[in-house]
Protein backbone atom coordinates (compact mmCIF):
# COMPACT_ATOMS: atom_id res chain seq x y z
CA UNK A 1 0.00 0.00 0.00
CA UNK A 2 3.37 2.14 0.24
CA UNK A 3 5.04 3.72 -2.68
CA UNK A 4 8.63 2.25 -2.80
CA UNK A 5 11.50 5.09 -2.26
CA UNK A 6 15.18 5.43 -1.25
CA UNK A 7 15.45 7.27 1.77
CA UNK A 8 18.62 9.88 1.99
CA UNK A 9 17.53 10.61 6.13
CA UNK A 10 20.60 10.55 8.17
CA UNK A 11 22.06 7.11 9.13
CA UNK A 12 20.39 5.71 12.41
CA UNK A 13 23.89 6.23 14.84
CA UNK A 14 23.35 9.80 13.50
CA UNK A 15 20.01 9.68 15.42
CA UNK A 16 20.97 9.20 18.76
CA UNK A 17 19.78 12.51 20.21
CA UNK A 18 16.01 11.30 19.70
CA UNK A 19 16.21 7.39 19.68
CA UNK A 20 17.70 7.73 23.15
CA UNK A 21 14.66 9.30 24.73
CA UNK A 22 12.19 8.23 22.70
CA UNK A 23 10.50 5.03 21.89
CA UNK A 24 11.64 3.32 18.58
CA UNK A 25 9.62 2.23 15.98
CA UNK A 26 10.27 -0.84 15.07
CA UNK A 27 10.70 -3.21 11.52
CA UNK A 28 6.66 -4.14 10.50
CA UNK A 29 5.17 -2.47 13.15
CA UNK A 30 2.18 -0.73 12.00
CA UNK A 31 1.57 2.52 13.39
CA UNK A 32 -1.04 5.84 12.86
CA UNK A 33 0.61 9.17 11.83
CA UNK A 34 -1.06 12.35 14.27
CA UNK A 35 -1.36 14.37 10.57
CA UNK A 36 -1.57 18.12 10.15
CA UNK A 37 -0.98 17.57 6.68
CA UNK A 38 2.62 20.08 7.15
CA UNK A 39 6.25 19.50 6.73
CA UNK A 40 6.85 17.95 10.53
CA UNK A 41 4.21 15.75 10.63
CA UNK A 42 5.52 14.34 7.35
CA UNK A 43 9.23 14.82 7.94
CA UNK A 44 8.47 12.27 10.94
CA UNK A 45 6.25 9.94 9.25
CA UNK A 46 9.11 9.67 6.81
CA UNK A 47 11.78 9.07 9.20
CA UNK A 48 9.48 6.39 10.85
CA UNK A 49 8.54 4.81 7.67
CA UNK A 50 12.68 4.75 7.18
CA UNK A 51 12.87 2.68 10.14
CA UNK A 52 10.84 -0.05 9.54
CA UNK A 53 7.19 1.39 10.52
CA UNK A 54 4.29 0.89 8.41
CA UNK A 55 1.49 3.72 8.51
CA UNK A 56 -1.84 2.59 8.42
CA UNK A 57 -3.50 5.90 8.86
CA UNK A 58 -3.31 9.41 8.82
CA UNK A 59 -4.92 10.92 11.68
CA UNK A 60 -6.26 14.26 11.57
CA UNK A 61 -8.60 16.41 14.45
CA UNK A 62 -10.81 19.01 12.65
CA UNK A 63 -13.06 21.53 13.69
CA UNK A 64 -16.09 20.87 15.23
CA UNK A 65 -17.55 21.35 12.08
CA UNK A 66 -15.93 18.86 10.08
CA UNK A 67 -14.68 21.28 7.71
CA UNK A 68 -11.11 21.98 8.03
CA UNK A 69 -8.05 20.86 10.21
CA UNK A 70 -7.33 22.65 13.79
CA UNK A 71 -4.42 24.82 13.52
CA UNK A 72 -3.61 24.61 9.81
CA UNK A 73 -7.15 25.52 8.95
CA UNK A 74 -6.55 23.04 6.03
CA UNK A 75 -10.03 21.96 3.85
CA UNK A 76 -11.03 18.09 4.34
CA UNK A 77 -11.30 17.58 0.51
CA UNK A 78 -7.72 19.10 0.49
CA UNK A 79 -6.32 17.12 3.38
CA UNK A 80 -8.22 13.97 1.33
CA UNK A 81 -6.55 14.48 -1.84
CA UNK A 82 -3.16 14.87 -0.06
CA UNK A 83 -3.68 11.29 1.47
CA UNK A 84 -4.72 9.96 -1.89
CA UNK A 85 -1.34 10.78 -3.33
CA UNK A 86 0.42 9.70 -0.67
CA UNK A 87 -1.91 6.39 -0.70
CA UNK A 88 -2.33 6.31 2.87
CA UNK A 89 -6.16 6.28 4.03
CA UNK A 90 -7.13 9.03 6.18
CA UNK A 91 -9.04 9.01 9.23
CA UNK A 92 -10.71 12.33 11.28
CA UNK A 93 -12.31 13.22 13.76
CA UNK A 94 -14.17 16.18 14.85
CA UNK A 95 -14.08 18.00 18.12
CA UNK A 96 -14.46 21.59 20.16
CA UNK A 97 -10.81 22.56 22.10
CA UNK A 98 -12.74 21.24 25.29
CA UNK A 99 -13.88 17.76 23.30
CA UNK A 100 -10.15 17.61 21.60
CA UNK A 101 -8.87 15.20 23.99
CA UNK A 102 -11.73 12.54 24.34
CA UNK A 103 -12.34 12.32 20.86
CA UNK A 104 -8.84 12.03 20.44
CA UNK A 105 -8.19 9.02 22.61
CA UNK A 106 -11.19 7.49 21.55
CA UNK A 107 -10.04 7.25 17.88
CA UNK A 108 -6.75 5.51 19.01
CA UNK A 109 -8.95 3.22 20.98
CA UNK A 110 -9.92 2.31 17.59
CA UNK A 111 -7.07 2.62 16.52
CA UNK A 112 -5.30 -0.07 19.00
CA UNK A 113 -8.20 -2.69 18.46
CA UNK A 114 -7.04 -2.87 14.75
CA UNK A 115 -3.36 -3.68 15.85
CA UNK A 116 -2.07 -0.26 15.93
CA UNK A 117 0.56 -0.15 18.36
CA UNK A 118 2.26 2.65 17.66
CA UNK A 119 2.04 6.53 16.53
CA UNK A 120 4.03 9.18 15.28
CA UNK A 121 4.01 12.52 16.16
CA UNK A 122 5.76 15.79 14.37
CA UNK A 123 6.90 17.48 17.53
CA UNK A 124 10.42 18.78 17.97
CA UNK A 125 10.40 20.33 21.59
CA UNK A 126 7.83 21.24 23.18
CA UNK A 127 7.82 19.49 26.01
CA UNK A 128 3.97 19.79 27.21
CA UNK A 129 3.07 18.69 23.71
CA UNK A 130 4.96 15.60 24.44
CA UNK A 131 3.19 14.86 27.88
CA UNK A 132 -0.25 15.44 26.49
CA UNK A 133 0.99 12.15 23.51
CA UNK A 134 2.03 10.33 26.19
CA UNK A 135 -1.07 10.49 28.35
CA UNK A 136 -3.30 10.10 25.35
CA UNK A 137 -1.54 7.05 23.56
CA UNK A 138 -1.08 5.84 27.21
CA UNK A 139 -4.56 5.73 27.45
CA UNK A 140 -5.07 3.38 24.40
CA UNK A 141 -2.11 1.53 25.09
CA UNK A 142 -0.31 2.70 22.15
CA UNK A 143 3.33 4.13 22.05
CA UNK A 144 3.98 7.35 21.07
CA UNK A 145 6.88 7.92 18.52
CA UNK A 146 8.83 11.53 18.49
CA UNK A 147 11.30 11.34 15.52
CA UNK A 148 12.04 15.06 15.19
CA UNK A 149 12.54 15.17 19.23
CA UNK A 150 15.51 17.52 20.17
CA UNK A 151 16.68 17.45 16.35
CA UNK A 152 18.22 21.05 15.40
CA UNK A 153 15.55 23.57 13.25
CA UNK A 154 17.95 23.97 10.74
CA UNK A 155 18.67 20.17 10.90
CA UNK A 156 15.14 19.37 10.43
CA UNK A 157 14.90 21.64 7.62
CA UNK A 158 18.02 20.85 5.45
CA UNK A 159 16.87 17.27 5.52
CA UNK A 160 13.38 18.09 4.75
CA UNK A 161 14.86 20.61 1.77
CA UNK A 162 17.56 17.13 0.79
CA UNK A 163 14.97 14.99 0.46
CA UNK A 164 13.17 17.05 -1.87
CA UNK A 165 9.63 17.62 0.08
CA UNK A 166 7.79 21.19 -0.83
CA UNK A 167 5.78 22.69 1.67
CA UNK A 168 3.92 25.97 1.47
CA UNK A 169 2.52 28.12 4.00
CA UNK A 170 -0.84 28.27 4.93
CA UNK A 171 -1.65 29.70 8.39
CA UNK A 172 0.33 32.56 9.88
CA UNK A 173 -0.05 33.80 13.53
CA UNK A 174 0.32 37.53 12.61
CA UNK A 175 1.36 38.56 16.75
CA UNK A 176 4.61 36.62 15.85
CA UNK A 177 5.42 37.03 12.15
CA UNK A 178 4.31 39.00 9.46
CA UNK A 179 0.87 37.98 6.95
CA UNK A 180 3.17 38.48 4.04
CA UNK A 181 4.60 34.92 3.93
CA UNK A 182 1.44 33.46 3.73
CA UNK A 183 1.24 31.29 0.29
CA UNK A 184 5.10 30.94 0.50
CA UNK A 185 6.69 27.69 -0.06
CA UNK A 186 9.46 27.04 2.13
CA UNK A 187 12.87 27.03 0.60
CA UNK A 188 16.65 27.80 2.33
CA UNK A 189 16.36 31.43 1.41
CA UNK A 190 13.05 31.89 3.14
CA UNK A 191 14.47 30.18 5.96
CA UNK A 192 17.89 32.59 5.95
CA UNK A 193 15.18 35.84 5.75
CA UNK A 194 13.30 33.95 8.87
CA UNK A 195 16.52 33.58 11.18
CA UNK A 196 17.46 37.38 10.45
CA UNK A 197 13.69 38.21 11.39
CA UNK A 198 14.09 36.50 14.56
CA UNK A 199 11.87 33.48 13.62
CA UNK A 200 11.46 30.09 14.53
CA UNK A 201 12.87 28.55 11.70
CA UNK A 202 10.40 25.60 12.03
CA UNK A 203 7.76 27.82 13.20
CA UNK A 204 7.58 25.02 16.73
CA UNK A 205 6.38 27.72 18.38
CA UNK A 206 3.11 29.01 16.48
CA UNK A 207 4.54 31.23 14.09
CA UNK A 208 3.19 29.64 11.00
CA UNK A 209 1.58 26.21 9.54
CA UNK A 210 2.71 24.31 6.19
CA UNK A 211 1.10 21.96 3.94
CA UNK A 212 3.14 19.57 2.08
CA UNK A 213 2.62 19.04 -1.77
CA UNK A 214 5.45 16.77 -3.13
CA UNK A 215 8.17 14.52 -1.97
CA UNK A 216 9.14 11.27 -1.54
CA UNK A 217 5.98 9.65 0.38
CA UNK A 218 3.97 11.04 -2.91
CA UNK A 219 2.66 9.07 -5.44
CA UNK A 220 2.12 11.97 -7.99
CA UNK A 221 2.23 15.91 -6.25
CA UNK A 222 -0.56 17.51 -4.65
CA UNK A 223 -2.16 20.19 -7.32
CA UNK A 224 -2.68 22.95 -5.16
CA UNK A 225 -4.76 26.40 -6.02
CA UNK A 226 -4.26 29.63 -3.80
CA UNK A 227 -7.35 31.65 -3.16
CA UNK A 228 -7.56 34.66 -0.78
CA UNK A 229 -6.59 34.86 2.53
CA UNK A 230 -8.97 34.65 5.70
CA UNK A 231 -8.64 36.17 9.18
CA UNK A 232 -10.38 33.49 11.25
CA UNK A 233 -9.11 34.74 14.78
CA UNK A 234 -7.31 37.24 15.97
CA UNK A 235 -4.45 36.41 15.80
CA UNK A 236 -4.95 33.90 12.43
CA UNK A 237 -4.82 33.84 9.23
CA UNK A 238 -5.01 31.21 6.58
CA UNK A 239 -4.74 30.70 3.12
CA UNK A 240 -7.66 29.13 0.90
CA UNK A 241 -7.09 26.50 -0.37
CA UNK A 242 -8.56 23.78 -3.19
CA UNK A 243 -7.76 21.26 -5.28
CA UNK A 244 -7.81 19.75 -8.96
CA UNK A 245 -6.34 16.34 -7.60
CA UNK A 246 -9.16 13.17 -7.54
Amino acid sequence: MFPEWVSTAPAIEELTDWRVEMEIIKTGERCFCSWSGGKDSCLALHRAVDLGGVPEYLFTMLHEDGTHSRSHSIPLDVLQAQADCMNIPLVTGSATWNEYEEVFIDALHKFQRKGITAGVFGDIDLQGHLEWEEKVCGAANIKPCLPLWKCERLDILDELFHLGYKAMIVTINTKLMDAKYLGRVITPNLVDEFERAGIDPCGENGEYHTIVFDGPLFRRPLELKKGKSVQHTERYVSMQLSTDNR
